[in-house]
């Protein structure tokens, strides 16, 4: 990209991170699993579901704020988990969480990052932050993290739950992809093996061979009870692609529901996340919040999401290309972009209310076609 044109949207975000992160980073932030048929998938899918706008109606103002788990945000966009940021800008997940906090957002930390929960709590001390967590094989790993958390003032958790271990990322692989050694994963003690094992690597992925050393593959629906028991967080399930899976999660009192692929990156041949988005809404039927990350490149795709019944979407990736390209300024750029970039579709669209407007939007949406 021409640094004399400042970047007008996301792919512009992301073209300018593709010239210029080092490959090692930039293949762990791009890639998806295997062959990568998902991740591509992820945003061709936007494309299949056509706008049926709705004409001759005042949208002089429009109110984009939403109610999330009792919180007021500015918008339903929000910042998912991304590991590592600190690989794409020096400030990595502070600047990102300060970010949310001036577009008045949700931001969500990754337990692999490399900014601690500590370090987030004081660079964005107002922002709504949410914690994304594992289930480890050593429980008290979790239990410490989880209390972390709950002290330094994070909202709600979001248990990852379609990763027993990582999926095959092949770039990775033939990387050798280890975490660079100025780095560290922030949230372990510096000589845990949690942190000294993504620093490492026998021949594949350092990162994958500290989730198979560390991950409980025998992680059940009933260890959600003993993440309740442990704190009076909201939990969020992140991960859920079937209708079978949300009923599940809501004998467990879940407050909501991610529906996400995990960026693509665990097992390649899942659906994209808006083809299954429909499934997910029609079971929960308003008996917890629905959310959605994946794919999303612009502020239109927010919108088909939330008329296909999310409540609020979340982006990752072009988080951190905003990261690379500006730190804390390039990442609130990305965030105000998709503000208003989805405050003119909802005014092209016919909706002056987000919050109001929900079953409007889902009457005039949407139609699917075959591309």
């Amino acid at each position: 990209m021409d640094s004399n044109c400042p970047p007008v949207c996301i792919l512009d975000f992301e073209k300018y991170a593709y010239s210029t992160l080092p490959r090692n980073a930039l293949d762990y932030y791009r890639s998806g699993a295997d062959h990568q048929q998902t991740l591509l998938d992820n945003r061709a899918a936007f494309q299949r579901y056509r706008l049926r706008p709705r004409v001759l109606r005042d949208v002089r103002k429009r109110d984009l704020s939403a109610s999330i788990l009792g919180e007021r945000v500015s918008m339903p966009i929000g910042v998912a988990p991304t590991a590592m940021q600190r690989m794409a800008h020096p400030d990595g997940e502070c600047a990102n969480a300060r970010a949310a906090e001036s577009m008045e957002t949700i931001f969500t930390l990754s337990t692999i990052a490399t900014s601690s929960i500590e370090e987030v709590a004081r660079a964005a001390p107002k922002s709504i932050k949410w914690f994304q967590v594992y289930i480890y094989k050593d429980r008290s790993m979790t239990h410490d993290l989880v209390i972390r958390a709950k002290q330094a003032g994070f909202k709600a958790l979001v248990l990852t739950v379609d990763a027993p271990h990582f999926g095959r990322r092949l770039a990775d692989v033939r990387n050798k992809f280890i975490l660079p050694p100025h780095l560290r994963m922030a949230n372990f003690n510096v000589d845990s093996k949690a942190a000294k094992q993504a620093g490492v690597s026998a021949g594949g992925s350092g990162i994958s061979e500290y989730v198979m050393s560390m991950f409980d593959p025998s992680v059940t629906w009933k260890d959600l009870k003993w993440l309740s028991s442990i704190s009076s967080l909201p939990i969020i399930v992140k991960g859920i692609l079937t209708a079978e899976d949300a009923e599940e999660a809501l004998h467990y009192n879940v407050a909501a529901i991610l529906v996400s692929n995990h960026g693509a990156r665990q097992v390649d041949g899942v659906p994209a996340t808006i083809d299954v988005l429909s499934e997910v809404v029609k079971t929960v039927k308003g008996r917890c919040e629905v959310y959605l990350d994946g794919g999303i490149t612009n502020g239109t795709d927010v919108f088909k999401a939330l008329a296909l019944g999310a409540k609020m979407v979340f982006v990752g990736r072009p988080m951190i290309w905003g990261l690379a390209y500006g730190g804390e300024a390039g990442a609130r750029k990305v965030l105000q972009i998709l503000h208003d970039e989805f405050s003119s579709t909802m005014a092209l669209m016919g909706t002056d209310s987000f919050a109001l407007s929900c079953m409007l939007i889902m009457q005039i949406l949407i139609r699917k076609v075959v591309i």
